[in-house]
């Protein structure tokens, strides 16, 4: 999209936003691979409490009366008595049900709404493509998430009036070392917690007030390293770890221009390996009813995608599942390391570092029946943990499967190494592995 064309669509560009942010000395944008250590890390949403940050992802102001129309159209939730202050998990697709991309959405007046991560884009993209009466402006805004038992006294500690009141996805207005925040009460970790929405240029001051007020309750800083171990408990998949967004192919060509003129991450490349290969990108397209999404979906509305979801919901042939892989199969991978011979594929710890989808194949019998992917060590469980999307009647806990780890002597990309391959015993298991605790009652607290 030439220069022009993005003046006409109201608001700064999304470029330019970033570039400002980028030149502050916002350590808490960018997080490192570890702050104390993993194993401590991942304590802290059981026993006390984290706050992470999730600034870089995108912030889009969608205004007008006719933006909740958009949104509907685009999006598998229902807008039907949607409040003000409430929050939805919003997920999008294209024609074929496939997810184009999901995040938070926040209505903050009966006309404005508010979208995270991204369905920023792709709901810009098709204001800008469609004829909707609203107007955009990506904005330059501190996205900072407060999880674990202790994270409400910790905010009582901070806020200027108490958010006990505040039920699970909706929001409330507090402020915090004079800055005026968004708490939207959502959250990643299965504990209770908030997302705290403010902007940008104070993102210092408050991330300091975070920490400073915490430190009584032994709150600790959520790293790369570490952050989607929350995902994989609370059994929430994420894009790449778990599944392509369906933007490839010649319909969206268009919107991947868009993307590469505004996005302030790269959306477009996905790095893919493990055991599944596939001819076609789109094997890696996961539908919501694949990624257990289709919870969210009400057909009391047209959507995009709405046809196909409508059919795939009458007769799913794939479902998410929770997999733990087998100790001793597990150590052995490990152990392979200090033998003579050929190393299995490293199972770096407590998951991979590099953005990359990891799908292996799911076996029955030696058949195939499902893809694993985010595969990650839980230190609370001390259990080696997946998710996976697996057919139907293989789905219940209890079922014996077998992971195939690793791409073998001729991976498919030229920067995995030779290696053998390992046949992994899995059982399936509860999705989410860890109980929910994110919609307790917090008048008892």
């Amino acid at each position: 999209m030439d220069s022009d064309q993005d003046s006409e669509f109201g608001g700064e560009d999304v470029l330019d936003v970033m570039a400002r942010a980028n030149r502050r000395e916002d350590f808490s944008a960018r997080r490192p691979a570890q702050y104390t250590n993993w194993i401590d890390e991942q304590l802290s949403w059981k026993e006390t409490c984290y706050v992470g940050s999730w600034s870089s992802f995108a912030n889009l102001l969608l205004e007008g009366p006719e933006a909740i129309d958009l949104l509907a159209d685009l999006s598998i939730n229902s807008f039907a008595d949607y409040p003000v202050g409430g929050g939805k998990h919003v997920v999008q697709c294209d024609e074929h049900a496939n997810v184009v991309a999901e995040g938070v959405l926040v209505r903050e007046g009966e006309e404005t709404f508010i979208v995270h991560g991204v369905p920023a884009y792709w709901t810009a993209y098709n204001l800008e493509t469609g004829d909707y009466d609203a107007t955009r402006e990506f904005r330059d805004t501190f996205n900072y998430g407060i999880q674990g038992p202790n994270s409400l006294k910790v905010l009582d500690a901070l806020a200027d009036h108490s958010l006990r009141d505040v039920g699970f996805m909706r929001s409330g207005e507090i402020e915090i070392a004079g800055i005026d925040v968004t708490a939207v009460r959502f959250g990643m970790s299965g504990e209770l917690g908030f997302e705290l929405h403010g902007p940008g240029e104070h993102s210092e001051t408050v991330w300091t007030a975070i920490l400073d007020a915490g430190e009584e309750y032994g709150i600790r800083r959520l790293s790369s390293g570490t952050s989607s171990i929350n995902q994989l408990e609370a059994g929430i998949p994420s894009r790449v770890r778990d599944f392509v967004s369906a933007i490839f192919g010649e319909e969206m060509a268009d919107y991947r221009a868009f993307l590469r003129g505004h996005q302030t991450r790269d959306l477009i490349t996905h790095a893919v390996e493990g055991s599944f290969e596939a001819d076609d990108i789109s094997d890696y397209y996961r539908t919501p009813v694949e990624l257990g999404w289709d919870r969210y979906t009400k057909f009391d509305h047209d959507f995009v995608g709405r046809e196909a979801l409508e059919a795939e919901a009458a007769d799913p042939q794939r479902v998410l599942v929770t997999l733990e892989w087998n100790d001793e199969d597990v150590i052995d991978v490990y152990a392979s390391l200090f033998r003579e011979g050929p190393a299995f594929k490293y199972m770096e710890m407590p998951h991979q570092q590099k953005r990359s989808m990891i799908a292996d194949r799911v076996l029955k019998d030696g058949e195939d029946v499902g893809v694993a992917t985010m595969r990650g060590y839980s230190y609370y469980f001390r259990q080696m943990l997946s998710l996976a999307t697996v057919d139907v009647e293989h789905a219940d806990p209890g079922t014996e499967v077998t992971v195939l780890w690793g791409e073998g002597e001729n991976p498919a990309s030229p920067t995995v190494e030779d290696h053998v391959q390992k046949e992994v015993r899995a059982t399936v298991a509860e999705t989410p592995y860890k109980e929910d605790n994110r919609r307790k009652d917090l008048s008892q607290e």
